[in-house]
């Protein structure tokens, strides 16, 4: 018998769970930073890690001092992320796990830190993939989401959007992000964490499952449909 609870539902983070982004997105910080002399420290990148484009901006100028705006930084952070982030590659097993679970007639959404126009970018290369989710709560630019991550907010958006909508307790979230997973387990759903192999283990704690890849994941151990 499985120690999970049974779910209904997927909700999976886009950024370095979906998609290898997070060496883009962290090169694009360092450059940043070095362009004003500063350097972007490890300390940063997992404090910002899974949070809101905006709130993202403002620890990386507060952190490493930049003298700065962030109207500043956000321009020159979306002109080369936008730029940079069009072939990033899709993570181990995501694929099959994502075409899995829609073949079996399970509702799955994404809930991402990004941006509307950053998404767009970085999913055209696989549109027939991301066009099996139901739906795509955009934490950067949705309006319903007035709190990023670790708040809750976009993952209880999430929920409600399916149609009918789902309780939360019936969700189960895929994150790569010390942040992501606060904000999965706040909004009362269980969590699946793939995190980069560089986190420190004592963040990866609040996750009720850690693996190395998707390529790990068993659906039954949720109640979903086997492989």
């Amino acid at each position: 018998m499985s120690k999970f609870r049974p779910v209904s539902a997927v909700i999976f983070d886009m950024d370095g769970t979906i998609l290898a982004t997070e060496a883009v997105i962290e090169g694009v910080y360092r450059e940043i930073c070095e362009k004003f002399k500063k350097s972007f420290v490890s300390d940063v990148r997992l404090k910002i890690l899974g949070t809101t484009e905006q709130n993202s901006c403002r620890t990386v100028i507060a952190d490493c001092q930049l003298p700065c705006s962030e109207t500043d930084f956000m321009r020159d952070y979306k002109s080369l992320t936008l730029e940079r982030l069009g072939n990033c590659e899709l993570l181990p097993g995501v694929e099959r796990l994502i075409r899995h679970l829609h073949s079996k007639g399970i509702p799955i959404a994404i809930a991402t830190s990004s941006s509307k126009d950053s998404v767009a970018v970085k999913t055209a290369k696989y549109k027939a993939l991301f066009d099996l989710f139901h739906h795509v709560v955009t934490g950067s630019s949705d309006p319903e989401v007035k709190h990023g991550k670790p708040a809750p907010d976009i993952f209880l958006v999430a929920a409600k959007r399916f149609a009918p909508s789902i309780d939360p307790k019936d969700c189960l979230v895929i994150e790569d992000a010390p942040n992501g997973v606060k904000a999965a387990k706040m909004a009362g759903m269980q969590c699946v964490m793939v995190p980069d192999k560089n986190l420190p283990q004592d963040l990866q704690k609040e996750a009720d499952l850690v693996l190395t890849t998707l390529e790990d994941f068993k659906p039954e151990e949720f109640g979903l449909p086997p492989f």
